[in-house]
């Protein structure tokens, strides 16, 4: 039954490999790549079972939150192109906080 369930998810992890490099848009190779670490944990957490192995559930633990982070990551670097803070502005890059500043100026001046 265990082979079987190794079997299915070693599969599962096949096509996600598949549709990682053959993804029509990038958000579908980042799922891809975060299923493939979902069914990594999955793999571990089963060998761990099999193998009568308690501790490798901390290891799978530590891998899905490793993987969601990384998740977390790419996906703020290809919205916002960098993974630093933002600004007090409200915006990453400095022509754009430029722009925003001297907007807020002349709203300030006209006002007063």
């Amino acid at each position: 039954m265990f082979f079987a369930a190794s079997l299915a998810l070693l599969a599962a992890m096949l096509l996600m490999l598949v549709r990682l490099f053959a993804g029509p848009s990038l958000y579908d190779r980042v799922l891809a790549l975060n299923a493939f670490g979902t069914k990594t944990v999955l793999l571990i957490g089963l060998v761990g079972f099999v193998t009568d192995r308690p501790d490798f559930m901390d290891i799978a633990l530590l891998y899905a939150l490793i993987n969601f982070v990384g998740t977390i990551a790419v996906l703020k670097f290809f919205r916002y192109r960098a993974l630093g803070d933002i600004d007090d502005l409200g915006v990453l890059d400095a022509d754009a906080a430029a722009t925003k500043a001297d907007t807020a100026v002349k709203q300030e001046a006209s006002s007063s």
